[in-house]
């Protein structure tokens, strides 16, 4: 897929990606005890979107700049607030111009005791994330292959969180990577909440992705789906998904209240279609 990341923040699938992260998180606050997020692959945490790569595609506009602008029901408008302040919070003074990533977002949301690892393998944007967080004692910055944390790192003594596994999608395998690497984790730590995010390019790829988590019969994977247009016969970025196990009891339910609102605001043609399904429940 080529996705390197400067080019697509804030995008559509950022946003919804990012909705459900903080969702998640919010979730996670509701209990006095301390919980960590594992960021498999962390980025650099905030994205200038008046760079060269951010410009040449524009997508932030047809993206989040949209979301801003738009004015949703009020119990959709309630539930996309956090998301929103947090955003908002980095553009205070000046024209709207930087997009936080998901360990930026994360990092917001903490409380007292709730930690971070952010992981990312590439050294420059390891660099950049490193930097971001300098002396923040909340925030453990490591320079590897996120594939290697879902065996490493699980479970976090914490034994409460979320890990979020967001792959650039550059090379082939990712499909099976992500697979395989929420077997690996779930044997370590089946308690955890895992986020997976992913691409819906070639429909057919998708559908043996949804068929492959379905035979690990890992128990309760809700799949959280949002496609911004019609599919195409060709291979092209169609929208996006992420299956969420172990999820908040009352994601489902959430996401049915906010996904026709985003529907209205980010869909490119009337095919548009949001919703969630489980792939597998708790038999």
């Amino acid at each position: 897929m080529n996705y390197r990341h400067s080019y697509h923040a804030g995008n559509f699938a950022d946003v919804v990606k990012h909705i459900v992260l903080t969702r998640i998180l919010d979730y996670l606050k509701k209990k006095p005890g301390a919980f960590r997020v594992i960021d498999t692959h962390g980025g650099i945490g905030l994205y200038d979107l008046s760079s060269q790569e951010a410009q040449k595609t524009g997508e932030w506009r047809s993206g989040i700049a949209k979301l801003l602008e738009a004015s949703l029901p009020a119990e959709a408008q309630a539930l996309v607030a956090p998301y929103l302040d947090i955003v908002r919070a980095f553009n205070v003074g000046h024209p709207f111009r930087f997009y936080p990533g998901s360990p930026v977002i994360t990092r917001e949301m903490l409380r007292g005791a709730d930690r971070l690892t952010a992981i990312e393998l590439h050294p420059a944007d390891a660099f950049a994330l490193k930097t971001r967080f300098a002396g923040d004692w909340k925030v453990r910055v490591i320079e590897l292959d996120g594939w290697l944390a879902l065996g490493a790192h699980v479970p976090p003594k914490e034994k409460r969180g979320l890990v979020l596994v967001d792959p650039p999608f550059e090379v082939e395998g990712e499909f099976g990577r992500l697979v395989d690497g929420l077997v690996k984790a779930h044997k370590r730590w089946p308690g955890g909440t895992y986020a997976l995010w992913y691409p819906i390019k070639n429909h057919r790829a998708v559908e043996d992705f949804r068929r492959a988590l379905k035979e690990t019969a890992i128990p309760k994977m809700l799949d959280i789906v949002f496609e911004t247009r019609q599919p195409s016969a060709e291979p092209r970025f169609d929208g996006s998904g992420m299956i969420v196990v172990n999820p908040p009891y009352v994601l489902e339910a959430e996401m049915k209240t906010l996904l026709p609102a985003l529907t209205q605001v980010l869909a490119e043609d009337k095919s548009a279609l949001a919703t969630t399904r489980w792939i597998t429940t708790n038999d």
